[in-house]
């Protein structure tokens, strides 16, 4: 009889499949096969009536947890167990994390079978790992099981106890989570101080100068042997110079005063200066880094880091991706010298192997850092690969063959010179040896920096030397505020706080961004009105749920209890029933908590309270004795308000909106509002017989300021026909879409073709021979200008009717689409797990569920229509 070997995902099956010896069978779990109710209704019967079934966990009985078997997933189970009738022997091969441990001691549980079970780890898909690793199977760990299985209550007992709270006095669908709230702080922080923050404002001059034909540029650095002060010597609290420090401070009137007087005047060089330095490569990737460096060169998110990672690993390009460890094994060593050695030369090669050390705190994960697998490293030209899937390997294959080369050799190079009593500097960088740069070079948390291989060249200087001056410019400056947290920058905070494990960060930033906490503006998280009144109540009334400190504290706990250093049920008897505990905690402050205020945002300078509503956030003003409520457009942030929006807000609220005039034709009055989606324009007034007047949003970048009654009739006045296509005779039109200006070749039963207009069209000029021009180019765009939406996974055809089953990622999470029924996927599933098989029976539920709902609805409405009408016979008799 055949070995059971049961992983977590069929292409991790697939591909472990090819290494394994014959008689060896291979299944999927589809990741966890057991875990907490993920609702009520899969509470069993038998324990609805309990006191602690709304958790999961029975808080009464040693945190006992209530596992149960998803829907999606008693099929997979039922499969597993006639599997295992089959075979004489039971080999669980999950990853070698505690998530996998876990995966595999649940299956052990549940299946519990009556043959031989082994554990099986491996760290890479090869055929020499996965031979070694059915040589050195274990048991499984049960301190790693415990310690994942103590997360999860963690997690479940601060979600379902604060979430439902926040519920009460702020706005349903908030959610708190131990390393979620956390994150959400750090952003609110952040966004503080730049509210706090005051500017301050400096002059300096910059010269480019010439010598021996070359130009080189030097800055003002002192006047008079006095420092001109920079943006550092700013206090950000008051916008005025620090105290304690001794600068010379130039408004523009004096540096132009300072740049007349240098004019024509002779300069000299002072000193110059050579200073050698090194620079060594970084460690390979860990988990963070790769999710910091993949965002920062890439600019693909974490969650999309991991998921393209998770592939790459299972189709056995790279070793496992969840990993806090940068050590590299022999076999690895060897395989990126031999890399460098082949496509560098050996005077690019580190003169002896370099090993790095592991200094994130806890660290254990696997055994580690990410890198090529195998024990010769394909290049990423050899893979195969392509698109995101090719830029993440040719990243790691590049860092990781990096780390052994030689060291970069820089020489820094500072010249001072001196023109009457204005000191200037010049700076630059030779690279004399590029060694590691030639393969990689780290990338930075400030996009504005320069790389580190970039040279700046001088020209050779001799003190006494006299270069001539070809331009002399002013240059005003402004202090800026702490830059916003970016997902490559939180992610290295949380890091360094120790706050969570960095294989969580990616799912925790997409649910931040997914609740509502923050909006991604150019790579920055800026935190909503909602944020701040969430962290506010924290703060207030749970401030250790919020502290960094103590969650850094509860992560160690959970690495002793990994090790048998710590006991899990003291721990989280103190934690949720002691007498500070969270369970005494909550059922005090729900008393104590006043809905009215913890709805409110305070923001400084700003005389309207902020409110969080049942449709979002809105203002509250006093007029007298009537208390004055207007909705804030969704896209605005506490950063964005500002008292001219307030006002503009406000007075729409309660003058009315604003009348651009009458449109031509019609008579009517065309008025320019603010609503919940931004700015539009309206034509004619709502009322009983006009309840849905004509609207127009304004294109993005135009201000309501800026509109005028000939923009306002030419926005009304869309879609714009511009003519017909000179090939099919069809109307080819101009209009404004949810995401942006479009034109459109609408060929009836043909479809409709569309094409975003550029950033120099404008929809209300287009003409005909432009929108031809744009419809001739390779389409890349759909649904008035909305990206195609391209799937995670294509999981292929629905038997019935053959059109493709794909997975794709919204706004609310992963799901499966079939035509026009969408299908969320149940806790534990990820898109990497989910088969089409289970594809079909979730979206055969939801059609299914959606029939139910339209036949109700239906039926609803019938009756109610029935008894009006009885009602209104009776009133009549």
């Amino acid at each position: 009889m055949p070995t059971l070997v049961i992983v977590e995902s069929p292409t991790k099956a697939r591909t472990i499949r090819n290494y394994l010896p014959k008689g060896y069978r291979v299944e999927a779990s589809m990741g966890h096969v057991r875990d907490l109710p993920a609702s009520a209704d899969e509470v069993p019967a038998a324990y609805k009536d309990q006191s602690w079934s709304n958790l999961g966990i029975n808080v009464e009985n040693d945190f006992e947890p209530l596992y149960v078997i998803p829907k999606s997933k008693k099929k997979v189970v039922q499969d597993l167990k006639s599997a295992l009738k089959e075979t004489d022997e039971l080999i669980l091969a999950t990853d070698e994390d505690r998530e996998g441990e876990s995966i595999s001691w649940h299956l052990m549980e549940l299946l519990n079978p009556k043959v031989p079970i082994k554990r099986m780890v491996f760290h890479e898909i090869t055929r020499e790992a996965i031979q070694a690793a059915l040589k050195n199977c274990r048991d499984i760990d049960q301190n790693l099981v415990r310690a994942q299985e103590t997360r999860r209550i963690l997690d479940r007992l601060v979600g379902y106890t604060v979430s439902p709270l926040l519920w009460k006095k702020i706005a349903r669908g908030l959610s708190a989570g131990r390393v979620q709230s956390v994150a959400v702080r750090l952003l609110v922080q952040r966004e503080r101080e730049r509210l706090a923050f005051q500017s301050g404002g400096y002059w300096d001059l910059k010269a480019l100068l010439e010598k021996d034909k070359s130009n080189f540029e030097a800055k003002l650095i002192t006047l008079a042997d006095k420092k001109i002060a920079q943006g550092s010597d700013f206090d950000p609290n008051t916008g005025k110079i620090a105290q304690g420090r001794d600068v010379v401070l130039l408004n523009e009137s004096e540096a132009n005063a300072l740049k007349e007087r240098l004019d024509g005047k002779p300069w000299t060089v002072t000193k110059t200066e050579e200073k050698p330095t090194i620079r060594r490569p970084a460690p390979p990737f860990t988990t963070s880094t790769l999710q910091q460096e993949s965002n920062r060169k890439l600019g693909i998110s974490a969650r999309d880091t991991m998921r393209i990672a998770q592939k790459l690993y299972e189709e056995g390009y790279i070793t496992y991706m969840r990993t806090d460890s940068v050590h590299l094994s022999e076999q690895a060593i060897t395989a990126a010298r031999d890399c460098v050695t082949q496509k560098y030369g050996k005077e690019y090669l580190s003169p002896k192997p370099r090993q790095y050390t592991t200094k994130s705190k806890g660290a254990q994960e696997a055994h580690e850092a990410i890198r090529p697998a195998g024990n010769q490293f394909r290049t990423p030209q050899e893979t195969g690969l392509g698109g995101q899937e090719f830029a993440l390997y040719d990243l790691i294959w590049k860092r990781t063959v990096a780390c052994q080369m030689a060291d970069a050799r820089l020489t820094q190079i500072i010249v001072n010179l001196l023109v009457e009593d204005a000191g200037f500097r010049s700076s630059g960088k030779r690279i004399d040896f590029p060694g590691f740069f030639r393969a990689y070079v780290e990338g930075s948390d400030d996009p504005e920096a320069a790389l580190e291989n970039q040279e700046v060249i001088l020209p050779p200087l001799q003190e006494g030397d006299h270069p001539n001056c070809q331009q002399l410019d002013v240059l005003g400056h402004e202090t800026q505020p702490p830059a916003r947290y970016t997902e490559a920058s939180l992610v290295k905070t949380l890091e360094s706080e120790g706050v969570g494990r960095p294989s969580t960060y990616a799912s925790i930033i997409g649910t931040i961004i997914d609740r509502g906490y923050a909006q991604m503006r150019s790579k920055a998280l800026v935190p909503t009105f909602t944020a701040f009144a969430v962290v506010s109540l924290l703060e207030g009334h749970f401030p250790d749920l919020v502290d960094t400190k103590f969650t850094s504290k509860m992560e160690q706990t959970l690495d002793e209890i990994a090790t048998g250093e710590a006991q899990w049920l003291p721990y989280l008897k103190n934690f949720y029933l002691g007498d500070k505990g969270l369970d005494t905690q909550v059922k005090v402050k729900t008393e104590q908590i006043d809905p009215g205020v913890a709805k409110a945002v305070t923001l400084e300078n700003l005389a309207a309270t902020v409110k969080i509503g049942k449709f979002g956030p809105y203002i509250e003003v006093n007029q007298g004795e009537e208390v004055v409520t207007a909705s804030i457009p969704a896209d605005l942030t506490p950063a964005d308000l500002n008292p001219e929006q307030i006002a503009t807000i406000l007075k729409q609220k309660i003058e009315g909106p604003d009348k651009l005039g009458l449109h031509p034709e019609t008579g009517e009055g065309i008025f320019i509002l603010t609503g919940t989606y931004g700015p539009y324009v309206q034509l004619g007034e709502v009322s009983d017989e006009n309840p849905k007047p004509k609207r127009a949003s304004l294109p993005k970048g135009v201000k309501p300021e800026d509109v005028t009654l000939e923009i306002a009739v030419g926005l009304l006045s869309l879609p714009r026909l511009l003519g017909t296509h000179p090939e099919t005779g069809a109307k080819i039109k101009a209009s404004l879409g949810r995401f942006g200006p479009y034109v459109v070749h609408d060929q009836g039963k043909d479809g409709k073709d569309y094409r975003s207009l550029k950033a120099e069209d404008d929809i209300l000029t287009v003409s005909l021979e432009r929108a031809l021009e744009l419809l001739a180019q390779p389409k890349k765009t759909r649904g008035g200008g909305r990206t195609a939406k391209k799937p995670l996974r294509e999981l292929g055809a629905h038997p019935d009717d053959k059109e493709p089953v794909n997975i794709y990622e919204g706004p609310y999470g992963i799901y499966v689409k079939h035509g026009k029924v969408n299908a969320g996927l149940p806790e534990g599933e990820t898109a990497e797990t989910l088969t089409l098989e289970t594809a079909l029976e979730l979206l055969a539920a939801k059609a299914a569920t959606k029939t139910k709902t339209t036949r109700k609805s239906t039926t609803t409405k019938s009756t109610t229509t029935r008894k009006r009408t009885s009602k209104t016979t009776q009133s009549k008799g």
